[in-house]
Parts: C-alpha cells; structure tokens; sequence
C-alpha cells in the first residue's frame, strides 16, 4: 500500500500547499449561459420551434397571436403528416404573395434565432391535413368533406358557423386525388381560409410537397389562458378512412427553458469534477457556505 503523504499533495498543489478555489457561480454563470443558447439553438434545429400565428385562417383551434411549439424531431426519423393534425410548412408556390411581411427588430431577431421567440421572417403556413398521398378528398355543395368516400364529422374544429364546403367556383367544390409525396391542407375557418382549394392553378396543383412541411404543431403554448395540445381529432380514426393517424407525444415547454434545464447538470457536473481533482478523492465535498 503506497502512503499519502502531506508532501505529495504540495507537489501536486505545486509546492504551495493550498488547493485551489472552485470558481463563484458568478463566473460559472457565463458558461451556464453559452451552454444554454447552443443547447437552444440545436433544440430549435433538431427539436421543437415556436411559431406564431398570423391570421384567422385556423379559428377558433388558434386565434391570432397565438403561439404553437411545432414537432421538428419525429420528421427526421421519417415520419410523415398524417390525417388530422395541425402542420406548419413552407409556402410551397407564392400562397402568400401579396401578404405583408413583419420587420423584427434586433432583439426579436436574436431571440427568433435561438428558438426563443417565434421567427417573423420565415413564409411559413399552418392548416390541417385532409388527406395525404393516395387518398381522395372532395367537397360537394356545402359538404360534409369526404375522404376515401367516408364523410368526416367536423364539428369539433371547423369555426362555428362554417359549413365544411363552400359553395363557389374559386375552388371550393373539388374532387382530387392526392399523390405520394403530397398533402392536402385545409384551415378550420373554412369560409376565411386560402388553403389547398384555392391554389389548384399552382405547380403542385394545390397539394403541399411533405418534404416542404416542418413539423407538426403539438401545443398551443401563449397565450397561457389558450395553453393546450393539438390532438388529432376522432373523426379521422374512423374504419375504412385508410391509415390510422399515429399519436404523438406532447411537448409543454418552451426550447429556452429546455436548454437552460439541460445546462444546469452539466455544470454542476463540472463542478464537481474540479472539487474531487481538488480534493483527491473519488468523493466529492461540500463547497464552503453550503449544505
């Protein structure tokens, strides 16, 4: 058994003697910040995203100012929209042209960035799948919508008022068939919504490309008062209808408080790792003024 000796522990502290300090949590504090920007920033890219909505096209589900979290993890295992749920995508042909674009100021612009607020400069759009590829979507007087000839019960989420069709030449009397690869979007205030129906004279022939969607919309985060999930509705797991829509896990916090939850242990992880060099020991000990 080799001895320990006070000696040898001068000569590992240098020959002073004295072990060093740990640093203040103030000078920790900057390390916990960085950490918890990058770890949002990735949670942003990889993880989940808010958005913000800007119309009324998807009332009474979201109102104006609402603010979504949207799913951006499950699409990178190869998991596609199905029936029923709520998608942001990117404007697959102009469906905005013509809409004014917001201008963020310096703050909003960083905080945008690392996934703290909602991005203002992004063409990006929100509405309910209807059908994915292979299935046939039609609309016929004032409705109801069919799918793969079963008529969908819409009154959980179709704006008060609205008939589930609209009854004009524009496009709202339609019978197509959704290709692979492909979604048809529709928003929930059918009489006040530019959706699928109304962008037939497109490249996509009004159909959303998949790979151009970014997630789907999984809560309503903020207001607090509106906070609540997104479920897809019941009347899209009806027989015959085709798939199953699959149920996806909801996420109730917001990317900054993620990060900065995911910082904190591995700084005090790090910590502790300079108070056992310190000490010698696989155990580590109570920082001064601590219990």
């Amino acid at each position: 058994m080799t001895e320990h000796s006070q000696s040898d522990d001068q000569a590992a502290d240098g020959g002073t003697g004295e072990a060093k300090k740990p640093r203040s949590f103030w000078k920790e504090l900057p390390i916990l910040i960085v950490i918890a920007l990058v770890l949002a920033l990735l949670i942003k890219t990889f993880l989940v995203q808010a958005f913000s909505i800007p119309s009324d096209s998807m009332q009474d589900t979201l109102q104006r100012g609402d603010r979504v979290l949207v799913d951006k993890l499950t699409p990178w295992f190869g998991s596609e929209p199905e029936r029923g749920e709520v998608v942001v995508f990117h404007d697959p042909d102009d469906w905005l042209a013509g809409e004014p674009t917001a201008s963020p100021n310096a703050l909003q612009t960083v905080l945008s960035w690392i996934g703290l607020m909602p991005s203002a400069e992004e063409k990006d759009l929100i509405k309910r799948v209807i059908g994915v590829g292979g299935d046939t979507v039609e609309c016929h007087g004032t409705g109801p919508l069919l799918v793969n000839g079963k008529a969908l019960n819409e009154s959980s989420y179709v704006y008060p008022g609205n008939t589930p069709c609209s009854q004009d030449d524009q496009g709202g009397q339609f019978k197509v068939k959704v290709p692979e690869g492909f979604i048809w979007v529709m928003g929930d205030h059918r009489q006040n919504s530019r959706d699928s129906r109304y962008n037939q004279a497109d490249k996509n022939h009004g159909m959303v490309p998949v790979k151009e969607v970014v997630g789907r919309a999984i809560v309503r985060a903020w207001p607090i008062n509106r906070w609540g999930t997104l479920p897809v509705p019941d009347t899209f797991d009806q027989k015959g209808i085709g798939e199953q829509p699959s149920a996806a896990g909801a996420l109730t916090v917001a990317p900054g408080g993620v990060a900065l939850t995911a910082a904190v242990p591995l700084v005090v992880w790090r910590r502790r790792r300079v108070l056992k060099a310190e000490n010698g020991t696989g155990t580590p000990t109570t920082a001064t003024g601590g219990r």
